[in-house]
């Protein structure tokens, strides 16, 4: 008898070998796979032909497998598993070849997170289009992703019930006070703080409600001299002078050098996530997209946390 030459093997004598054991019979196993009884016969006999060994009983309850019959089941089993998944990753390659990833998010995660992770995107995923909606307010975001307008948003945490959410970064909140202000010397407290011309968003703003409802739980109100959309015209008036402002640290960034930086009299920070709508189907880019982020951040040496 001459050397088994495996690579005469076809999948379909395979295909059918594993029907007859998942199934218990050589016409149950036709069904599952569609073919004709003979067919499946054949297959069985060639490929026992080919081995040069008995992989099957047959017998009135149907067919059983030899214990060599078990073993090499047991590896065809593996081999179909494989193929599957060699399938999966030519159809998914298929659908990343081209698309589009919709983001909503806020100005100092589109400066200072996106860009580093869509530049390692299109190196990966070239075919795929990036879009990025910008806001000030976190609640436009939310809305974005939850009415179906995006399919990633950038928010603060915690969110509501509705989505599924990691947790990227804490963003502590700053003091930035212009070049002479002698009047903020020593300690910082609120009411030194309050004392000063107040720059700061409008009370829609995502970070105005977070300073807000700190200040409330200490018994102050905010009470701004100026309300401004944009960080950096609230930067620019504290460095003519015209105030004091509260930002976090990173829509502050890059700080300008001439500005003093103070911590608050107690932490205030915001905890910046990234969410999905729970249970929506979501396309092979979007799942690139996170795939993509993650390892961003891995190798930033930090770690997306699910949120409960």
């Amino acid at each position: 008898m001459g050397e088994v030459n495996p690579y005469r093997l076809k999948i379909s004598q395979l295909r059918a070998l594993v029907a007859i054991a998942d199934t218990g019979t050589f016409s149950d196993a036709a069904l599952q796979l569609d073919l004709s009884q003979s067919a499946v016969s054949h297959a069985i006999a060639t490929l026992e032909e080919e081995l040069g060994v008995v992989l099957l009983t047959r017998g009135r309850q149907g067919a059983a497998l030899t214990p060599l019959g078990e073993t090499i089941t047991a590896e065809a089993h593996r081999m179909m598993n494989s193929l599957a998944t060699i399938g999966q990753l030519a159809q998914r390659a298929r659908g990343l070849q081209q698309g589009l990833v919709r983001i909503a998010g806020f100005r100092s995660v589109a400066t200072h997170i996106l860009p580093e992770v869509i530049q390692q995107f299109r190196q990966d995923y070239p075919g795929i289009q990036v879009s990025i909606q910008e806001s000030q307010d976190y609640h436009k975001v939310e809305r974005a992703v939850r009415q179906g307008q995006a399919d990633i948003g950038f928010t603060y945490l915690p969110t509501g019930p509705d989505f599924e959410a990691w947790e990227l970064l804490r963003d502590r909140y700053i003091l930035l006070a212009p070049p002479d202000a002698r009047s903020l010397a020593g300690p910082c407290t609120w009411a030194k703080i309050l004392q000063q011309s107040l720059i700061l968003p409008p009370p829609e703003d995502g970070c105005r409600e977070i300073l807000q409802s700190h200040l409330a739980a200490a018994g102050y109100d905010l009470e701004p001299a100026y309300e401004v959309r944009e960080d950096s015209t609230a930067l620019s008036m504290v460095q003519q002078g015209l105030g004091v402002t509260i930002m976090a640290q990173l829509a502050a960034e890059p700080i300008p050098p001439n500005l003093v930086v103070a911590e608050l009299p107690v932490p205030i920070e915001r905890v910046i996530g990234v969410i999905q709508l729970a249970e929506a189907l979501r396309p092979p880019p979007v799942y690139a997209f996170m795939e993509t982020l993650e390892k961003v951040w891995q190798q930033s040496q930090r770690v997306l946390q699910p949120v409960a």
